[in-house]
This record gives structure tokens, sequence and C-alpha cells, in this order.
């Protein structure tokens, strides 16, 4: 029984490790249960590595690795998307299954190799705008993002960028993420509404603390009118980020017709490129309802995983589109990432062997 318990321990953190040290081409896989998180290693090491190249590398780690902390060292172009799909009338549609979906890379189709329908625990941030024109909406918009908390999973990990003039976290410094809806409410309160827009700063900020999330799936959740005049950061710049990273983005658009700075265009693009939705509501009243449904479409996903037929690190961008059919649903639509960056491959070394 030690023996087992033993190796489970070492199992769990080297699952850890490996999420933490390896990028699985822009984004990450959602799991939940001892045994699809073995079988999704088994599969991720039967990709990557020859029967030789695991018998080096356990040989290698038992030298090495005296302590508990075992890690696997792999290196796949393992894709994981996380798709939603609505009928015509926009309604979730779930009960599909594998065969449903095509995926396809550049035109080319994929072969799916792992498929699951599950609500699962995510890492969530609260990008809230508080510039001077955000004032009077301030009651709705907190009132909203409670509402969200309340009707996602109860594991989610949530925190708070507040964005004016500059960019600030919601939370004290020792509590990155909550669930707990008194800490949030004071987080979404902890900035007066007043000066200019850093949009762009607020959710590269974001971008970036969603990496201290342990769970699965990562989502921004944007309140703002989308215009920006006082970030260091460029559009193209956060564009980037986002492409480059697992988050879902769903913007929230609430607008003053008095503010010249508006851009829903801004809005839009963030969503589409990272498989989110964006929402403009007529009144800020009904952005509590609109959070509750992005809750609800999160913890109705699809994943769906594969490996790209072609896999070649150029540095480019690959083009996604999944469809899906199913007999007796009707016409069907599915929304996921636009994309994803590749990285550029590590320059070859030449060998500095014995020379004649």
């Amino acid at each position: 029984m030690t023996k087992m318990t033993t190796s489970g321990t070492r199992l769990k953190r080297g699952v850890r490790l490996f999420e933490q040290k390896h990028s699985l081409t822009g984004m990450r896989i959602a799991l939940t249960g001892k045994y699809l998180l073995l079988c999704l290693i088994a599969l991720v090491v039967s990709i990557a590595l020859p029967n030789d190249a695991w018998s080096q590398h356990s040989s290698s780690s038992s030298q090495n690795n005296s302590s508990d902390d075992y890690t696997l060292r792999v290196n796949t172009n393992l894709v994981i998307l996380s798709a939603t799909v609505v009928n015509h009338n926009n309604a979730l549609v779930s009960g599909l299954d594998k065969v449903d979906f095509h995926v396809f890379e550049d035109r080319a189709p994929q072969q799916i190799k792992y498929f699951s329908h599950e609500d699962l625990p995510v890492t969530v941030g609260l990008v809230v705008d508080n510039s001077g024109s955000m004032g009077p909406k301030r009651a709705d918009v907190i009132a909203a993002a409670l509402s969200f908390a309340r009707s996602s999973n109860p594991q989610d990990q949530i925190f708070v960028v507040n964005f004016n003039d500059g960019v600030s976290f919601g939370l004290p410094a020792k509590i990155p993420f909550t669930d707990r809806q008194d800490q949030l409410q004071l987080a979404l309160s902890a900035i007066t509404a007043i000066g200019q827009t850093s949009l762009y700063d607020g959710i590269a900020a974001a971008l970036d603390h969603l990496k201290q999330g342990n769970r699965d799936k990562k989502v921004l959740i944007l309140i703002s009118d989308g215009g920006d005049n006082a970030s260091k950061h460029s559009l193209a710049q956060v564009i980037d980020m986002a492409k480059r990273s697992s988050a879902i983005i769903y913007a929230i658009g609430i607008f003053d017709e008095r503010d010249g700075d508006q851009n829903p265009g801004v809005l839009k693009q963030f969503a589409k490129e990272t498989g989110g939705e964006a929402f403009f509501p007529e009144s800020s009243k009904e952005t509590a309802s609109i959070c509750e449904r992005i809750a609800h479409d999160i913890r109705n996903q699809y994943t769906l995983t594969y490996v790209p037929a072609i896999s070649k690190q150029d540095g480019g961008y690959r083009i996604i589109d999944v469809k899906v059919s199913a007999p007796g649903h009707g016409r069907l639509s599915v929304r996921t990432r636009a994309g994803y960056s590749l990285p550029l491959a590590p320059p070859a070394i030449e060998s500095k062997g014995n020379r004649p």
C-alpha cells in the first residue's frame, strides 16, 4: 500500500510539473478523475516518446532524482480545444459524441485523439474597466460579476483585475484566487471609477496572472467599452499574447454615448481569437443575466484533443475550424479558438565531437 501511495503522489507531482514546464501548443487539457488523467498521460507518452527514449529517461531519472519530485520530460504538439456547440436558436447543445465532430487545421482534417464533455473547474479573471465613464454603471457591474461567481463551478479559482489609468489586482497580495463572495465584492469595490483607460495593460496583466492558477481551463471575463487611451502595451501585442495563451475571453461591452473612445470591434476581436463571445447589452442592468449565461456556457463545453498532421514548428499561425453535425439536432454551430501561433523550433546545434 505504501508503494502504491508513493507512486500516485509522484504521478500527480509529475503531471503538475509537466503542465508548468511544457506548453501544449497554446491550449491545455481539461480532465478530471484519476482514470482520465492516466489515459491522457498514456496518450501523450505514446505520441511523444519511442520505447528506447522512455527507457533512457527512466534510467536517468532514477539516477538524478532521489526526491518525490518526478518530472515527465515530454515534447509534443498536442492541441486541446474547448468548444461550445449551439443550435439555430443559439441554445447550448449537449449529448454529442466524438464522431459528431470534425476538426480541420489549415483546411487539413485532423484525427481527434481525446474527447470529453464535463463540468470542469476553471481559473477565471474578472477584468473590469474602472475609468471615469464607468462610474454610473459600477453597481450593476459588481452585481453581475457576483452573479457569475454564484453560477460557476464551486471549485473555480477567481481573481479580479481593475484598470483605469493603471492596473491593480483587487484581492490582497497573499490571496491570488478566491471563491468567496465577500472577498470578491471587496476586490471589485477596491478602486474608484476615475481617470483614463488602460484596457490592453489590464488584459496583459490578467493573462499573466492566469498562469498561477492550477485549473486546467483558463477564462477571462472582460467588462469594458473597448476603448484604450493609457496603455503601455499595444493592441497587437496583447492580441498576440491572447493567441499564445490557453485563455478563453468573454467580453461584455458597456457603452456611454458621451464617450468617444468606445471600441466594440476590439472586444469582438479578443473573443473571436480565443473562442469566447462578445455581448453588447442595451443597459448595464442586463449584465448580470449575461454573466450567468457565460458561466453556463463554460460549464457545458466539449474538450477535443488532436496532434497536428503537420508538426513543423515554423513560428506561423495555424487556422482551426471545427464542424459538428448530428442527426436530429438540425443546424449546429461551434465556437472555439480561431487558431494558434506555433513557436519557432530551436536552432540545430552542431556537434563538436572528436574530429580527425
